[in-house]
C-alpha cells in the first residue's frame, strides 16, 4: 500500500453510464475486491453513498473517468468523498496493456479505475471544486458558446433555405443573424410578398427596427422593388417558406437566450476579485473577458508554471522524438472550449496589441496558417497573463514593452525601428 494512500478507508473505481454505473471496491486493510451496479437515480446513489460511508467512514477515494457531469454532482456534495478524474485515455491506454484485442466491459474499466488510484496515487490530483460564482460562470459561458454555435447553425441552414426561392433577401441584409432579419422574413416571407408592400409600409418597418440612414433605408426598398422571382414553382416556394420561417423562430429564440444569458453573465464577473485583471485586456471587452476568468479560475496552486497551463489548454504543442526522427503537431485531447478562448482572444488581440499583431504577421511570413499563426501569440499570451494572474498584477503594455526593451527581444525589432518610440508613447 503506498503510503499517499493510507488516509483513505476504502478505495472505489466507478464506471459511469446514462442508466446505470459499475462499481469496483475495496477496503484498504483488504485484499478483496467487490463488484456492484448502481442504477443511475438520485435516491439509488445516495443510499449507496450512504451505506458506503456507514461500512467504512472516515474518507474514501473514487476513482472515474469525468470531471463533471451527473454522478460528480452527485458524488461531491458527500464530504467524506474524495474524487480522482482519470483521463479516459489514460484509462483507455492501461486496458489495452492488459488486453491487446482492446476488448472492453464496464465492470473491468471500473477495476482498472480502482487499480490505477491504488498503485499510482501521485499521478492524479483530486478534484476540488471552485467557489460557487466560479463555477456558475465557468458553466454560463461554455452554455453561452454551444447556444451561438447553435445559433450559426440554425442561421447557415436559413441562408440555404432561402437561396433556394428567395436569394434577394440574403443581398437585402448584411446580417442573418438579427432580429431585423427575422421579422423582415417572417412578414415578408417570399419575393412576391415583399416586392408588393407598400413603400410607406417598408419604411415604418425599417425605423421601427431602429434603421435611422434615409439613404440606406431608400435603397434597400429600390432593391426590393426591383427584384425578380427566381422561381415561380409553387412546390418549390410553398415548402421552403414553411422552413423558412421555422428556422426564423428558432434563431429568435436562440438570440433572445444569448441575449438572457450575456445579461447574467455581465453581472456575475466584478463580483469576483479577480476580474480586474481581465477586463481591461486587449480585444477582450465584455464577450471574453469572462470567458478568460473562468480559463484561469481562482485556484492558483493548479497550475505550478505556466507550462501547465498552455499543456492543459492544449495551446501547447505536442513534439514527438522517435529515433533519429521528431515532428510536432498540436494537442488533440484537451478542453477544446478554453482552447477556443485563448485563440479567439488572441486573435482580437493582433489588431489591439503592438507586439501581438507584430508577432502574428511574423508567423504569417513564415508560412504558417491563420489558425497556426493565432496560436503563437496565444501562447505568449498566456506566459503574460499567467504571471499577472500569480501575483495578482493587472497587464500593463506599456510595462511589457519596456521590459522587451530592456532585455532587447527580438519581439521588438518586429514592431520596426522607425516607430517603436510612437508605440512606446501611445501604450
Amino acid at each position: 500500500m503506498n503510503s499517499s494512500t493510507n488516509t483513505f478507508t476504502a478505495f472505489i473505481g466507478i464506471d459511469w453510464e446514462d442508466t446505470k454505473h459499475d462499481v469496483c471496491l475495496q477496503a484498504s486493510n483488504n485484499d478483496k475486491r467487490e463488484f456492484a451496479v448502481i442504477p443511475h437515480q438520485a435516491d439509488r446513489i445516495e443510499q449507496w453513498a450512504h451505506a458506503v460511508h456507514e461500512r467504512f467512514g472516515g474518507t474514501i477515494a473514487i476513482a472515474l473517468e469525468l470531471a463533471k457531469g451527473p454522478i460528480v454532482y452527485a458524488l461531491q456534495k458527500h464530504d467524506f468523498f474524495v474524487l480522482f478524474p482519470i483521463n479516459p485515455s489514460t484509462l483507455a491506454k492501461y486496458r489495452e496493456a492488459f488486453k491487446p484485442s482492446r476488448a472492453k466491459n464496464d465492470p473491468t474499466d471500473a477495476e482498472l479505475a480502482l487499480d490505477l488510484i491504488m498503485r499510482h496515487p501521485e499521478r492524479f490530483k483530486p478534484l476540488k471544486p471552485q467557489s460557487v460564482a466560479m463555477r456558475t460562470l465557468a458553466a454560463m459561458v461554455e452554455q453561452r458558446r454551444a447556444l451561438t454555435e447553435d445559433e450559426t447553425r440554425f442561421t447557415n441552414r436559413l441562408g440555404d433555405t432561402l437561396k433556394q426561392y428567395y436569394p434577394q433577401a440574403l443581398e437585402w441584409f448584411d446580417h442573418r443573424d438579427t432580429i431585423l432579419f427575422c421579422d423582415f422574413v417572417t412578414r415578408w416571407p417570399t419575393q412576391m410578398h415583399a416586392r408588393k408592400a407598400r413603400k410607406s409600409v417598408l419604411e415604418a418597418f425599417f425605423k421601427a427596427h431602429n434603421l435611422r440612414s434615409a439613404t440606406l433605408i431608400a435603397t434597400r426598398i429600390e432593391a426590393i422593388k426591383a427584384s425578380k422571382p427566381l422561381t415561380q414553382d409553387v412546390a418549390v416556394i410553398t415548402s421552403h417558406r414553411l422552413l423558412a420561417l421555422v428556422l426564423v423562430e428558432q434563431i429568435r429564440i436562440m438570440l433572445q437566450a444569448i441575449d438572457r444569458f450575456d445579461q447574467e453573465i455581465a453581472a456575475l464577473p466584478p463580483t469576483l476579485p479577480d476580474y480586474v485583471l481581465f477586463s481591461n485586456l486587449p480585444g477582450a471587452g465584455q464577450a471574453l473577458a469572462p470567458r478568460l476568468l473562468a480559463a484561469f479560475g481562482e485556484q492558483r496552486e493548479r497550475y505550478a508554471t505556466a507550462g501547465e497551463l498552455q499543456m492543459y489548454s492544449g495551446i501547447a504543442p505536442v513534439l514527438e522524438r522517435s529515433g533519429q526522427k521528431s515532428w510536432v503537431h498540436w494537442r488533440l485531447r484537451c478542453p477544446k472550449f478554453v482552447r477556443q478562448t485563448f485563440v479567439e482572444w488572441a486573435a482580437q488581440t493582433v489588431n489591439k496589441s503592438f507586439w501581438a499583431g507584430a508577432f502574428y504577421q511574423q508567423q504569417r511570413g513564415k508560412g504558417s496558417s491563420h489558425q497556426a499563426a493565432l496560436r503563437a501569440p496565444a501562447f505568449k499570451w498566456i506566459r503574460i497573463l499567467f504571471r499577472c494572474w500569480k501575483n495578482r498584477t493587472p497587464y500593463d503594455e506599456s510595462r511589457y514593452l519596456d521590459a522587451l526593451k530592456k532585455r532587447s527581444s527580438p519581439l521588438l525589432a518586429l514592431l520596426g525601428p522607425e516607430n517603436t518610440e510612437l508605440k512606446f508613447a501611445k501604450a
